[in-house]
Protein backbone atom coordinates (compact mmCIF):
# COMPACT_ATOMS: atom_id res chain seq x y z
CA UNK A 1 0.00 0.00 0.00
CA UNK A 2 1.23 3.60 -1.05
CA UNK A 3 1.90 6.42 1.39
CA UNK A 4 0.31 8.70 -0.76
CA UNK A 5 -4.01 8.19 -1.25
CA UNK A 6 -5.47 10.78 -3.87
CA UNK A 7 -9.32 11.48 -3.70
CA UNK A 8 -10.03 12.10 -7.51
CA UNK A 9 -12.65 12.38 -9.72
CA UNK A 10 -11.84 11.55 -13.60
CA UNK A 11 -14.06 14.56 -14.96
CA UNK A 12 -12.04 16.84 -12.87
CA UNK A 13 -9.18 19.06 -14.01
CA UNK A 14 -7.99 20.36 -10.35
CA UNK A 15 -7.37 16.18 -9.60
CA UNK A 16 -5.91 15.85 -13.30
CA UNK A 17 -3.82 18.07 -12.51
CA UNK A 18 -1.83 16.89 -8.89
CA UNK A 19 -2.60 13.11 -10.80
CA UNK A 20 0.43 14.56 -13.21
CA UNK A 21 2.10 15.86 -10.64
CA UNK A 22 2.37 12.13 -9.63
CA UNK A 23 3.14 10.58 -12.67
CA UNK A 24 6.42 13.11 -13.90
CA UNK A 25 7.46 12.38 -10.22
CA UNK A 26 7.40 8.73 -10.38
CA UNK A 27 5.47 8.69 -7.03
CA UNK A 28 3.57 5.21 -6.20
CA UNK A 29 0.18 6.37 -4.52
CA UNK A 30 -3.54 4.98 -4.73
CA UNK A 31 -6.01 6.18 -6.83
CA UNK A 32 -9.44 6.72 -5.16
CA UNK A 33 -12.03 7.59 -8.03
CA UNK A 34 -15.21 9.95 -6.05
CA UNK A 35 -18.53 9.96 -7.29
CA UNK A 36 -18.95 13.90 -6.85
CA UNK A 37 -22.96 13.13 -7.26
CA UNK A 38 -22.50 10.26 -4.66
CA UNK A 39 -19.71 11.32 -2.31
CA UNK A 40 -18.91 8.92 0.59
CA UNK A 41 -19.55 9.04 4.19
CA UNK A 42 -16.54 10.38 5.90
CA UNK A 43 -15.27 11.79 2.95
CA UNK A 44 -15.10 15.18 4.58
CA UNK A 45 -12.81 13.83 6.79
CA UNK A 46 -9.74 13.88 4.16
CA UNK A 47 -10.90 16.83 2.00
CA UNK A 48 -12.88 19.39 4.53
CA UNK A 49 -14.36 21.49 1.55
CA UNK A 50 -15.86 18.39 -0.16
CA UNK A 51 -14.23 18.61 -3.35
CA UNK A 52 -11.57 16.76 -5.24
CA UNK A 53 -8.57 16.58 -5.43
CA UNK A 54 -7.60 15.24 -1.89
CA UNK A 55 -4.24 13.30 -0.61
CA UNK A 56 -3.65 11.80 2.54
CA UNK A 57 0.43 11.21 3.30
CA UNK A 58 0.26 8.57 6.45
CA UNK A 59 -1.80 10.55 8.76
CA UNK A 60 -1.80 14.04 7.17
CA UNK A 61 -4.30 15.68 4.81
CA UNK A 62 -3.87 17.86 2.22
CA UNK A 63 -6.54 19.47 0.05
CA UNK A 64 -6.66 21.94 -2.89
CA UNK A 65 -4.49 21.30 -5.90
CA UNK A 66 -1.92 24.11 -5.60
CA UNK A 67 -1.35 23.77 -2.09
CA UNK A 68 -1.19 19.59 -2.95
CA UNK A 69 0.83 19.99 -5.86
CA UNK A 70 3.35 22.52 -3.93
CA UNK A 71 3.67 19.99 -0.95
CA UNK A 72 4.40 17.38 -3.26
CA UNK A 73 7.15 18.67 -4.48
CA UNK A 74 8.25 19.86 -1.12
CA UNK A 75 8.34 16.55 0.11
CA UNK A 76 9.28 14.60 -2.85
CA UNK A 77 11.82 17.26 -4.55
CA UNK A 78 13.49 15.40 -7.36
CA UNK A 79 12.62 16.11 -10.40
CA UNK A 80 11.90 19.70 -8.97
CA UNK A 81 8.87 21.40 -10.32
CA UNK A 82 9.02 25.06 -9.12
CA UNK A 83 12.27 27.19 -10.35
CA UNK A 84 15.51 27.76 -8.09
CA UNK A 85 15.55 31.18 -7.67
CA UNK A 86 12.82 33.38 -5.66
CA UNK A 87 11.90 35.73 -8.47
CA UNK A 88 11.30 32.72 -10.48
CA UNK A 89 9.20 30.93 -8.25
CA UNK A 90 7.09 33.71 -7.38
CA UNK A 91 6.76 34.27 -11.04
CA UNK A 92 5.26 30.89 -10.75
CA UNK A 93 2.49 31.28 -8.02
CA UNK A 94 1.82 34.55 -10.43
CA UNK A 95 0.66 32.23 -13.23
CA UNK A 96 -0.89 29.55 -10.96
CA UNK A 97 -3.13 32.36 -9.30
CA UNK A 98 -4.04 33.74 -13.24
CA UNK A 99 -4.87 30.11 -13.87
CA UNK A 100 -6.96 29.89 -10.95
CA UNK A 101 -8.83 33.15 -11.33
CA UNK A 102 -8.26 33.84 -14.47
CA UNK A 103 -8.37 31.45 -17.11
CA UNK A 104 -10.27 29.00 -15.53
CA UNK A 105 -13.85 31.32 -14.81
CA UNK A 106 -13.80 32.68 -18.26
CA UNK A 107 -13.53 28.80 -20.07
CA UNK A 108 -15.95 27.78 -16.93
CA UNK A 109 -18.72 30.28 -17.79
CA UNK A 110 -18.53 29.89 -21.49
CA UNK A 111 -18.85 26.34 -21.48
CA UNK A 112 -21.45 26.42 -18.64
CA UNK A 113 -23.79 29.69 -19.22
CA UNK A 114 -26.74 29.46 -21.78
CA UNK A 115 -26.94 32.76 -22.27
CA UNK A 116 -25.76 33.87 -25.92
CA UNK A 117 -24.78 37.29 -24.89
CA UNK A 118 -22.39 35.57 -21.69
CA UNK A 119 -21.24 33.43 -24.06
CA UNK A 120 -19.60 35.89 -26.02
CA UNK A 121 -18.33 37.71 -23.57
CA UNK A 122 -16.66 35.02 -22.32
CA UNK A 123 -14.94 34.41 -25.48
CA UNK A 124 -13.62 37.85 -25.50
CA UNK A 125 -12.37 37.12 -22.51
CA UNK A 126 -11.12 34.08 -22.67
CA UNK A 127 -9.05 35.64 -26.17
CA UNK A 128 -7.39 38.22 -23.92
CA UNK A 129 -6.46 35.70 -21.50
CA UNK A 130 -4.85 33.65 -24.22
CA UNK A 131 -2.82 36.30 -25.94
CA UNK A 132 -1.61 37.39 -22.63
CA UNK A 133 -0.09 34.02 -21.95
CA UNK A 134 1.35 33.88 -25.45
CA UNK A 135 3.07 37.25 -25.03
CA UNK A 136 3.99 37.56 -21.17
CA UNK A 137 4.74 33.53 -20.91
CA UNK A 138 6.12 32.67 -23.74
CA UNK A 139 7.20 35.75 -25.02
CA UNK A 140 9.08 36.50 -22.30
CA UNK A 141 9.82 33.44 -19.80
CA UNK A 142 10.02 31.01 -22.15
CA UNK A 143 13.03 31.39 -24.47
CA UNK A 144 13.16 28.56 -26.99
CA UNK A 145 11.92 26.29 -24.42
CA UNK A 146 8.79 24.36 -24.83
CA UNK A 147 7.54 24.85 -21.29
CA UNK A 148 6.53 27.94 -19.07
CA UNK A 149 9.82 28.48 -18.05
CA UNK A 150 11.91 26.89 -20.84
CA UNK A 151 13.64 23.58 -21.19
CA UNK A 152 12.42 22.24 -17.81
CA UNK A 153 8.60 21.13 -17.10
CA UNK A 154 6.98 22.73 -13.94
CA UNK A 155 4.01 22.85 -11.78
CA UNK A 156 2.48 25.68 -14.25
CA UNK A 157 2.23 23.80 -17.07
CA UNK A 158 0.11 21.06 -14.91
CA UNK A 159 -1.59 23.72 -13.83
CA UNK A 160 -2.96 24.89 -17.37
CA UNK A 161 -2.40 21.58 -19.32
CA UNK A 162 -5.99 20.09 -17.69
CA UNK A 163 -8.10 22.68 -19.55
CA UNK A 164 -6.18 22.58 -22.67
CA UNK A 165 -7.13 18.81 -22.71
CA UNK A 166 -10.53 19.73 -22.02
CA UNK A 167 -10.33 22.28 -24.61
CA UNK A 168 -12.07 20.09 -27.46
CA UNK A 169 -15.39 20.30 -25.76
CA UNK A 170 -15.51 24.03 -25.78
CA UNK A 171 -14.47 24.13 -29.18
CA UNK A 172 -17.39 21.58 -29.87
CA UNK A 173 -19.82 23.05 -28.00
CA UNK A 174 -19.07 27.16 -28.10
CA UNK A 175 -17.05 26.50 -31.25
CA UNK A 176 -14.33 28.46 -29.47
CA UNK A 177 -10.65 26.54 -30.67
CA UNK A 178 -7.76 27.99 -29.29
CA UNK A 179 -6.89 30.50 -31.93
CA UNK A 180 -4.09 29.74 -34.77
CA UNK A 181 -2.39 32.68 -33.93
CA UNK A 182 -1.18 32.05 -30.83
CA UNK A 183 2.06 29.64 -32.10
CA UNK A 184 4.22 29.17 -29.19
CA UNK A 185 0.37 28.32 -26.74
CA UNK A 186 -0.19 25.48 -29.82
CA UNK A 187 3.63 24.20 -29.65
CA UNK A 188 3.49 24.14 -25.58
CA UNK A 189 0.34 21.85 -25.83
CA UNK A 190 1.80 19.91 -28.33
CA UNK A 191 4.84 19.54 -26.00
CA UNK A 192 2.71 18.32 -23.20
CA UNK A 193 0.76 16.26 -24.97
CA UNK A 194 3.81 14.12 -25.53
CA UNK A 195 5.15 14.04 -22.39
CA UNK A 196 4.86 9.91 -20.43
CA UNK A 197 3.46 11.76 -17.78
CA UNK A 198 0.74 13.35 -19.25
CA UNK A 199 0.47 10.37 -22.00
CA UNK A 200 -0.56 7.85 -19.37
CA UNK A 201 -3.39 9.86 -17.52
CA UNK A 202 -4.84 11.28 -20.92
CA UNK A 203 -8.30 10.96 -21.77
CA UNK A 204 -9.82 11.42 -25.73
CA UNK A 205 -11.27 14.92 -26.99
CA UNK A 206 -14.40 12.28 -27.57
CA UNK A 207 -14.24 11.64 -23.35
CA UNK A 208 -14.32 15.41 -23.07
CA UNK A 209 -16.88 15.93 -25.67
CA UNK A 210 -19.66 13.21 -23.90
CA UNK A 211 -19.15 13.99 -20.15
CA UNK A 212 -18.88 17.62 -20.65
CA UNK A 213 -22.52 17.68 -22.35
CA UNK A 214 -24.42 18.20 -19.41
CA UNK A 215 -22.18 21.67 -18.45
CA UNK A 216 -23.03 22.71 -22.08
CA UNK A 217 -26.35 22.05 -23.13
CA UNK A 218 -29.18 23.65 -20.70
CA UNK A 219 -31.32 21.78 -18.73
CA UNK A 220 -34.81 22.29 -20.12
CA UNK A 221 -37.12 24.11 -17.50
CA UNK A 222 -40.79 21.90 -17.42
CA UNK A 223 -43.52 24.12 -17.86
Amino acid sequence: MADIKIYSAVVCPYAHRTRLVLQEKGIDFDLIEIDLQNKPEGFTKVSPYGKVPAITHGENSVWESAVINEYLDEVFPNPPLLPNSPIAKAQARIWIDFANTRLVPAFSTLLRNPDPQKQEEAKQELYKHLEFIENEAFGKLSGEGPYWFGESISLVDFTFFPWFERWPALKHYRGFGVPAEFTRLKQWKHALKERPSVKAIANSKEFYIERYAKFATPVPVAA
